[in-house]
């Protein structure tokens, strides 16, 4: 067994080579190649800790195993990230466990990179200004990934943390951006042409109205059941998209809309892989307000991990025990 840790696991995937990789799973998904298992999301019991188990297999790869984790929201008084996981990837010809790798930061760069692949395609290509709610740690991914898609230029943030918003804001600097912190999140919205949730938030923090035509959105913080970061309004008002149908409405940021009968399992125009593989159409005219609910599969966190194991392997990194 191939064991990464996170500090090699850092220097192996860049936010490119994860977009590539992941955007590679969704259309696997997209052809039914590859599949992922339900997910296993339950509150510890204690220190507020949520705890997940997420699986799937992808026959086209060949690809198989899980990644386990969760979220810990002390952790930063033991000076850690208060995002914990690993993923164990498996021999899919004989169901040996073939590697075990630090996800913490695979995480996050797989988060930006699903966020990414919406933006491009699914924002107007003349996209410029990009607002974030949420300037958390996951934000710094969410940018470096849409700058990998899309000619950026400003950037307006909000965060109901003044450290991490200053945080941010030096990063949006360092590469070259205009950068305009705001103090409410209807601000951030009312310019923004790509609009990205990233929060734990558990009640709707962006309004309809606040929305402009022809706004992209990536509400990427909803992956359990009760987070919420959109009003269910504008859920339903917009060109919906989803990584997988069945997660949106159970864990996603469409559970809200849907339980309250304001959008149906038909109001979903596809997945992004289906726009990816041309099986649907994506942006239909400028004027639309374009939503990708990014709940995260299992499938985003096997592909960047067989990626850093693949690599790993051609640069003789990480250890090797007997298993």
């Amino acid at each position: 067994m191939l064991i990464i840790s996170e500090q090699v696991a850092r220097a192996l995937v860049s936010v490119e080579d994860a977009i590539a990789a992941v955007e590679r799973c969704f259309a696997a998904m997209a052809r039914q190649e590859a599949r992922n298992y339900p997910v296993v999301r339950e509150g510890v019991g204690c220190r507020d800790a949520v705890y997940g188990v997420k699986a799937g297999c992808d026959t086209s790869a060949p690809l198989l195993g899980l990644k386990a984790g969760g979220y810990w929201p002390h952790n930063a008084d033991r000076n850690l990230g208060n995002h914990q996981s690993s993923t164990l990837l498996f021999d899919p010809d004989t169901g040996r466990a073939s590697a075990l790798v630090s996800a913490n930061y695979l995480t996050g760069v797989r988060t930006g990179a699903a966020s990414a692949i919406a933006t491009r395609h699914l924002s107007r290509p003349d996209s410029t200004v990009l607002g974030i709610v949420g300037a958390g740690v996951q934000s710094h991914h969410q940018l470096r990934a849409t700058l990998a898609v899309r000619a950026i230029r400003q950037v307006h943030a909000w965060d109901p943390s003044p450290e991490n918003l200053a945080a941010f804001g030096r990063l949006v600097q360092q590469l070259d951006l205009e950068f305009v912190p705001e103090t409410q999140v209807e601000t951030v919205a009312a310019h923004a042409d790509i609009l990205i949730t990233a929060t734990p938030s558990q009640k709707a923090l962006v309004q309809r109205s606040w929305v402009r035509p022809g706004t992209h959105i990536n509400a990427m913080g909803a992956d359990t059941r009760g987070k919420q970061e959109l009003d269910p309004a504008l859920v339903a008002a917009a060109a919906l998209f989803v990584d997988e149908a069945e997660q949106a409405v159970r864990i996603g940021e469409c559970q809200h809309a849907y339980d309250a009968g304001l959008i149906t399992a038909q109001s979903f125009r596809g997945s992004i892989g289906a726009v990816i593989e041309g099986a649907c159409d994506g942006r239909r005219t400028a004027d639309e307000i374009t939503l990708f609910d990014g709940t995260g599969v299992a499938l985003q966190d096997l592909a960047v991990a067989e990626l850093a194991v693949r690599t790993a392997r051609q640069r003789g990194l990480g250890s090797s025990v007997d298993y």
